[in-house]
């Protein structure tokens, strides 16, 4: 197994560098660009609600870490952060037959998330936000 790890201040500017830390990683794993998609896209939205909401009002570090297995082939995106206990998970789904209109705010992210990884997992321990995503490719 591989692994790679990126800690950075949790900002939304930081976004572009956690990304570019993804891609780099997963082309060189020759991972399915289809799979790369969907784990930029889940990583966006997990980096940015961290970024948003797990320091607020200060600022305080994310550690991003990608482990690449070969058998089976499969990616794992962990995110950790030291902010506020949230296990996004907890929420129920948002009912996706309502009009935007009708739904609550918020959810719609996690929900893709979790439909397009194969598991996702929280935890919080010594005192971490864990959020794993897992994907087979």
């Amino acid at each position: 197994m591989k692994t790679y790890e990126l800690t950075i201040d949790a900002t939304v500017e930081n976004l572009p560098q956690v990304l570019a830390f993804l891609e780099e990683h997963l082309e060189e794993a020759d991972c399915p660009m289809k799979a790369q998609m969907q784990l930029s896209i889940a990583a966006e939205e997990i980096y940015v609600n961290i970024a948003h909401y797990a320091y607020a009002p200060e600022t305080g570090q994310a550690t991003v870490r990608l482990e690449l297995a070969d058998d089976p082939s499969t990616v794992c995106v962990t995110f950790l952060d030291r902010g506020v206990p949230f296990d996004p998970l907890a929420k129920p789904d948002p009912d996706i037959t309502l009009s935007a209109e009708e739904r609550g705010i918020g959810g719609l992210g996690i929900y893709m998330t979790k439909k397009s990884m194969d598991d996702v997992r929280y935890e919080y321990r010594d005192g971490q936000n864990i959020l794993t995503l897992v994907k087979r490719i």
